[in-house]
């Protein structure tokens, strides 16, 4: 079954993998006809890049993007004002669904991000990126704007670290590509399944629920695969992706939260049974050999539909 699985993702590969070449501003403008367009920024203390990525948008993108929103996710530096100047609407996330008990976490900016925003189609971008351009956007609304039957599409991208290429996706590669070609091997075509860059449907999006931390990401990939199916979902290769590197104690923390997610996952599927919870404590240590407990569980935001259909 999992050798059937894995030749399913290599056939699955090329057909649903494209280029963000391949999909021109002109091209996708008349596609659009009365399609909507949202692009979403989740940010916390990111004023250094965000407002830049919201300008290139404006500039290069009129016709295609109708609303820029940038998530302020509790900055404690000018995010929010430097995303306002440059052109977007802004929202605070604890302002977003105010009557909901509030959580932490990107995932929890993203939910509250496709709760603020408007449009057909969704596509979240993250606000450190560092060579942002307009194809990061053109390229992801592709295959959604010319095909009715996709439903997700993903950014894939080279991702370097301090100039040495393949280096970069320590997480993915030491963690979330390991987790899916054992447990979802389907999902194994996937080149950055932890990416920050993807697009969607609204409807499709509002119909899964989001983890509130860092397992936001791979959580999706395996929900969406379950709704919608793997035909749904497709790739673009955006180039090459420039951002902000986090220390290794951070991607450890990170780690725990999308093993969690993983954990999450498999058991609600029925696959494995558990007699306890996993721990939620990840014990680290600072260079000194001090211990430096932190903590990694994750919570979950239910699908944004049955919160609306509640409230």
């Amino acid at each position: 079954m999992q050798t059937d699985s894995l030749a399913r993702a290599r056939q699955w590969l090329e057909p649903h993998t494209s280029r963000a070449a391949d999909w021109p501003v002109e091209t996708l403008c008349k596609a659009k006809g009365s399609t909507t367009v949202s692009v979403v920024l989740p940010a916390r203390d990111e004023e250094r890049t965000v407002g830049e990525i919201v300008r290139t948008i404006r500039r290069d993108l009129p016709e295609l993007v109708d609303e820029v929103l940038v998530v302020d996710s509790r900055s404690t530096d000018a995010t929010a004002a430097v995303a306002a100047a440059a052109g977007a609407k802004v929202v605070h996330q604890d302002a977003v669904l105010p009557a909901l008990p509030p959580m932490s976490g990107k995932g929890e900016a993203l939910w509250k991000g496709l709760a603020a925003s408007t449009g057909d189609l969704v596509v979240f971008i993250d606000a450190d990126l560092r060579n942002f351009e307009a194809h990061f956007v053109s390229g992801l609304l592709g295959p959604l704007l010319t095909d009715p039957s996709v439903h997700f599409v993903k950014g894939a991208y080279e991702r370097p670290l301090r100039g040495r290429r393949g280096e970069g996706g320590r997480v993915t590669e030491l963690v979330a590509r390991p987790v899916l070609n054992l447990f979802w091997p389907e999902l194994a075509g996937f080149i950055q399944p932890l990416g920050g860059e993807y697009a969607a449907r609204r409807e499709v999006l509002e119909r899964v629920p989001f983890v509130t931390e860092y397992g936001v990401e791979i959580g999706l990939l395996i929900d969406l695969l379950d709704l919608v199916g793997l035909d749904a979902m497709a790739q673009v290769d955006l180039g090459s992706r420039e951002h902000g590197h986090q220390s290794t104690a951070a991607l450890g923390r990170m780690s725990g939260q999308i093993l969690l997610t993983a954990w999450s996952r498999l058991e609600r599927e029925g696959r494995i049974v558990a007699s306890e919870a996993p721990a939620s404590t990840l014990l680290q240590f600072t260079p000194s050999g001090k211990e430096r407990p932190a903590e990694v569980s994750v919570a979950e935001r239910p699908s944004l539909a049955s919160v609306r259909t509640a409230i």
